[in-house]
């Protein structure tokens, strides 16, 4: 066996309970009663479990954007902040 040069990158995962599949999309979202208007918290979502957590934000008024994980981490790098 050859030595690691270091530990594996991590992918993002998806956070359906269960869900080990690699993340998709970003569902950026925010409960009124607990956070700021501005905050944002994220919940990653693969393709197959995207649906569900949305409509699970949705109902409860949470939801405030679906991306792409890569068009979030685009806005981050643009200095335009996630979510924005």
């Amino acid at each position: 066996m050859f030595p690691s040069a270091g530990p594996e990158p991590v992918s993002p995962t998806c956070s359906a309970k269960g869900c080990r599949a690699a993340a998709v999309w970003v569902l950026a979202w925010n409960n009124p009663k607990l956070h700021t208007p501005e905050r944002r918290k994220t919940w990653l979502a693969c393709e197959e479990h995207r649906e569900h957590l949305s409509q699970f934000l949705g109902v409860r008024g949470f939801l405030k954007d679906v991306v792409t994980l890569g068009e979030w981490e685009r806005r981050a790098q643009d200095g335009a902040g996630p979510g924005a």
